[in-house]
């Protein structure tokens, strides 16, 4: 098993520290007990809006609440004392002012305790970026597929397939970089677009649906234990059916209460 040596938490100059050096892994968590089973696994742990749909089964991310954000963030540091911990900022967050961003965004580091932020963040919100990262808050840029833009994008669809489209992306990576963001996430891009990014920049890349040239990896873990659902990504891999293992446990339980075989003698007090 894949374990790393680690005695404390990663931090983000650790982090940053290991472009070139080590591949980053990278999981999601929104619970304790996924966040304990992780910990010792994984470099960083993502707590994602992605919460909206794989915890409350939301049609999309844009439903995700500041004080949800907050609840499961601080439910994952919590939990965890080795993997650097990344809150993602829910739709409308950030994106109407400088102050509102740092405003929200100061509220979720002082009220979880977490490592660093990320942002979905354009060249239009670089300046954001900026003003953050000026203020000591550390920011991982997503760029490419954003799925706070899925309305303005007409659906998850990947990005940098045309010449106009590898030419933005390169350009918010830039802009996201020149602001000062630790890190990029490379969501649905075009693999020669996110490798290409990845061998320009000075920051570690984290790909989901990029490139293997990526300086890491991260996927949604439900997804990779078979609990995402009946709809698979193409960029998803998964490594376990544990839907399965708990839809059999679940139904021998339920076979056993219906035939009284539990609870037995030796599961209850003063027998």
């Amino acid at each position: 098993m894949s374990t790393h040596t680690r005695t404390s938490r990663l931090t983000v100059p650790q982090l940053v520290a290991m472009k070139g050096r080590q591949k980053i892994v990278s999981l999601t968590a929104y619970s304790s007990a996924i966040a304990r089973v992780v910990d010792p696994l994984v470099d960083f742990i993502l707590v994602g809006d992605s919460t909206a749909m794989v915890a409350y089964g939301r049609p999309s991310t844009l439903g995700m609440r500041l004080d949800e954000t907050i609840a499961h963030t601080r439910a994952v540091v919590d939990s965890t004392r080795l993997a650097c911990v990344i809150a993602d900022m829910p739709f409308g967050s950030y994106q109407e002012s400088h102050e509102q961003a740092f405003r929200n965004c100061a509220q979720v580091l002082a009220s979880t305790g977490c490592d660093a932020l990320k942002l979905e963040a354009n060249q239009a919100l670089a300046s954001t970026v900026e003003f953050l990262v000026a203020r000591g808050i550390p920011i991982m840029a997503h760029i490419g597929l954003m799925p706070q833009f899925v309305n303005a994008m007409g659906g998850y669809k990947a990005q940098g397939l045309s010449p106009d489209s590898a030419a933005a992306l390169r350009a918010d990576a830039q802009a996201n970089l020149q602001a000062g963001a630790f890190s990029l996430l490379l969501e649905g891009v075009a693999e020669p677009v996110a490798r290409a990014i990845t061998e320009a920049s000075d920051k570690p890349t984290i790909g989901i649906g990029a490139s293997p040239a990526c300086d890491g990896q991260v996927l949604v873990t439900e997804d990779l234990l078979g609990l995402g659902g009946d709809h698979v990504p193409r960029f998803v891999k998964q490594y376990a059916d544990v839907g399965q293992v708990i839809r059999e446990a679940c139904a021998r339980y339920a076979d056993d209460v219906r035939d009284g075989a539990f609870p037995a003698l030796q599961h209850c007090y003063g027998a």
